[in-house]
């Protein structure tokens, strides 16, 4: 029988479930390390296929137990691999070794390494990518593994001669094997609680479930590292009270040890004072636009002072941060009209991706294009809570979930009563029951000067490119 273990010596690693974003860097990340590198998924297409291919990685096309006749010396399965998968039934009879991604992460790329770990519900992938920049302007030569595309790096990865490696602590489950989140495979020397939810309705029962995970991810902390909390959420707070290490806390006011003054938008700029304690520690000024943004960045603040960076050196990364790709990215301007892409899906994502966007290009009319497709907005979890989350909209667009018979009938999330309590709150929004029909009633109605932002977690059609081809 196989064996849930990462051997002494490994040359050949297969990794199943490859093109998805972090198997995919985990992947390329192991081949510039020197392993020698195959994968397998059920759908490769790109643009993981094309990164991956560029890395010179093996990618079968489909799941088949012949894909593991050469006899890897490790396995890396991913969580959406099922115990009755193909390779994962040839794994079990060969007696390969075999281990999940977190497990891989943490034996090879993070191996000597301190870690520096970015959790939460919310923010965690643009936290996590601001640090990695101020780490890397600051001459630190971090690795990293993100969930998201940094711009300045045009990777979700790096394999760093320095110190540090940055992660973005995952939640989620960690494979059929292992039930338990990614997040607790890690032992931060750093780390991060953006903020503490109910999401992922198809593996947390509730928010007592969501909190007891996080209460995991605070207990990996050892007696000399650091937590950064945001500790004006409630339910981190609590969270925090029994923590195992020093935590310091970071909040919109002087209640958080770390905390900002003068806040201002200056366009393109945002720019605040970061205050520690009754202290201003520096100026600073960040591309990033929105009270949620100001928090993140405050969180990579607190942590690099804490690694001994001054506030000159934290401010270069962060004025240079260019972003992530889906995180309030525009995609084009035509006509006068901009398109902008949000990966915003969660209600507190899309209230506060909406509240930043119209702080930031006031007096301009917002028109907001939702689509709910992940596992809990396809829920009617948050039916009642979404209708007030589009008031910083002009004008809503709402899709029928393209998935929706995946969820059982009693628990479906309504796109059509989300319209008519929105209309209920004298808003002006549409349903539509699909994304040409979208594309249809936007081209009749944008015009000069619209701002178009389009939110989903995932490709929503292609959108974007689509309607800036008709614009």
């Amino acid at each position: 029988m196989s064996s849930n273990r990462i051997p002494e010596k490994v040359q050949s690693i297969h990794l199943i479930a490859v093109c998805g974003t972090a198997m995919g860097a985990l992947a390329c990340m192991l081949k510039d390390m020197g392993y020698s590198i195959t994968g397998s998924d059920a759908k490769v297409y790109p643009p993981m296929s094309d990164f991956l291919r560029e890395k010179q990685v093996r990618v079968f096309d489909g799941f088949e137990g012949n894909n593991l006749s050469y006899g890897p010396d490790l396995v890396v399965v991913g969580n959406a691999v099922s115990k009755d998968n193909p390779e994962v039934v040839r794994m079990q009879q060969a007696g390969l070794c075999f281990c999940s991604m977190p497990q891989a992460v943490n034996h090879f790329a993070a191996a000597g390494k301190k870690q520096l770990l970015v959790a939460g519900t919310h923010g965690k992938t643009t936290t996590a990518s601001l640090l990695a920049w101020v780490l890397h302007q600051a001459g630190l030569d971090p690795s990293f593994m993100i969930g998201g595309i940094v711009k300045n790096f045009g990777s979700n990865y790096r394999v760093g001669a320095g110190p540090y490696i940055v992660i973005e602590g995952d939640e989620y489950d960690t494979a059929f094997f292992d039930k338990g989140p990614k997040f607790l495979h890690y032992r931060p020397h750093r780390g991060i609680l953006t903020s503490v939810e109910f999401d992922h309705a198809d593996i947390f029962r509730d928010l007592d479930h969501v909190r007891q995970a996080f209460a995991g991810y605070v207990g990996t902390m050892s007696g000399d590292s650091i937590l950064v909390a945001y500790d004006q959420d409630a339910n981190v707070a609590g969270l925090i009270q029994d923590a195992p290490c020093p935590v310091t806390g970071y909040g919109p006011d002087s209640g958080s040890l770390w905390h900002p003054e003068n806040v201002r938008v200056d366009a393109p700029w945002m720019r605040f004072d970061a205050c520690c304690g009754q202290g201003v520690f520096g100026a600073f000024r960040s591309p990033m636009i929105g009270t949620h943004n100001l928090h993140n960045a405050l969180g990579v603040i607190a942590v690099a002072e804490s690694l001994g960076l001054g506030p000159e050196v934290i401010n270069q990364g962060l004025e240079s941060f260019q972003g992530i790709r889906r995180r309030q990215e525009i995609r084009g301007v035509r006509n006068g009209i901009t398109v902008m892409d949000d990966f915003a899906h969660h209600p507190t994502a899309v209230r506060e991706t909406l509240r930043a966007v119209r702080n930031f290009y006031s007096g301009r009319r917002i028109v907001a294009v939702f689509e709910p497709r992940t596992n809990t907005s396809m829920r009617n979890i948050f039916q009642d809570v979404y209708p007030a989350v589009f008031d910083d909209a002009d004008l809503i667009c709402i899709r029928q979930p393209p998935l929706l018979s995946k969820i059982p009938e009693s628990l479906r999330f309504s796109s059509e009563k989300l319209v008519a309590d929105l209309r209920r709150r004298a808003k002006e929004a549409f349903y539509f029951p699909d994304t040409d029909a979208v594309i249809d009633f936007l081209l009749r109605t944008v015009r000069s000067g619209d701002l178009v932002l389009v939110m989903s977690n995932g490709g929503f059609d292609n959108i974007h490119e689509r309607l800036l081809a008709r614009l």
